[in-house]
């Protein structure tokens, strides 16, 4: 059996996030870029042979078997009817309801991590599958590029996007996505773009149609929003909490993280990461499997 993997779960940005519509099942249309980051939680998978999953990391309110990492992993068993188990460690640094991609991204990793480990060599588009019934977002972690999505955010189409320097900033609070998809001023009607239209624009053309009503429901947002866009082309990502400003160079981000720690408020939690259009848990997966 294969030894342990420490694998990166990273976070993502969505540097465009347009609402189309509202299907009738209540899901939303969306069209929006997803690029990685840099930074993000970390796995530590180590396999075991008697088919049980364990997850020795807990989260606030979340329960040890409806963690998503716990879901990854018993529905990899139940599809592949794999009698494996593993041992599994989370390393959190990603917040929680910031926006990042969290708990997707843990999800994905879990997928791929334990399909290296016990040796299903499943093909990528059969974990997104998988993916898919955890979330919407898993299936741009699953397949690990630079994406323009459409649907839910499940139709995929890989795209190359600058890499710059970002300062993330989160401001202590926890967005609940159900609230900001179910509040009455959410837009819901944006005009489809294509996706040249939208790797043409640049910062300036930013643009998050769940910003709105993030401010509203989360001054505190607002306040972060404010206070960046003054400095850097800034853009809510996701249905935040987090908020991140673009930068040409890390000596700039540097620079922006300085001036946050003796500006902002203490309860302001700022890092700063580039841009990736490749998946740091791809890169990782594939050294592993060279050294296999």
């Amino acid at each position: 059996m294969p030894d342990g993997l420490s694998l990166p779960a990273p976070a993502k940005l969505n540097r465009l996030l347009l609402i189309t519509g509202q299907r009738a099942d209540g899901y939303h249309e969306l069209q929006t870029l997803f690029q990685f980051l840099d930074h993000g939680d970390t796995l530590r998978l180590c396999p075991r042979d008697d088919g049980l999953v364990r997850l020795d990391s807990s989260l606030p309110g979340i329960a040890h078997d409806d963690n998503l990492i716990i879901k990854a992993a018993r529905l990899l068993q139940a599809d592949t009817g794999s009698s494996l188990g593993a041992d599994i460690h989370l390393e959190k640094r990603l917040p929680m309801g910031g926006g990042l991609g969290g708990g997707s991204s843990d999800a994905a990793t879990a997928l791929l991590g334990l399909d290296h480990l016990w040796s299903l060599n499943l093909p990528l588009a059969r974990l997104a599958a998988l993916g898919l019934t955890l979330g919407a977002d898993v299936p741009v972690f699953v397949h690990g590029h630079a994406a323009w999505a459409e649907g839910i955010g499940e139709r995929l189409t890989p795209v190359a996007l600058d890499t710059p320097w970002f300062v993330v900033v989160h401001p202590g609070v926890e967005v609940a996505t159900p609230a900001v998809f179910k509040a009455p001023q959410l837009t819901r009607d944006t005009p489809p773009i294509t996706m040249a239209r939208a790797l043409q624009g640049g910062a300036s053309s930013w643009r998050n149609d769940c910003e709105t009503t993030v401010r509203l429901l989360y001054p505190v947002v607002a306040d972060v929003i404010d206070w960046l866009s003054r400095r850097a082309p800034t853009l809510l990502t996701g249905t935040g909490a987090c908020v991140f400003a673009r930068l040409d160079c890390e000596e700039q981000a540097d620079a922006l993280l300085e001036a946050l720690a003796s500006e902002a408020p203490e309860h302001w939690q700022a890092f700063k990461a580039q841009g990736r259009n490749r998946s740091p848990l791809h890169v990782v997966l594939e050294r592993a499997e060279r050294r296999r």
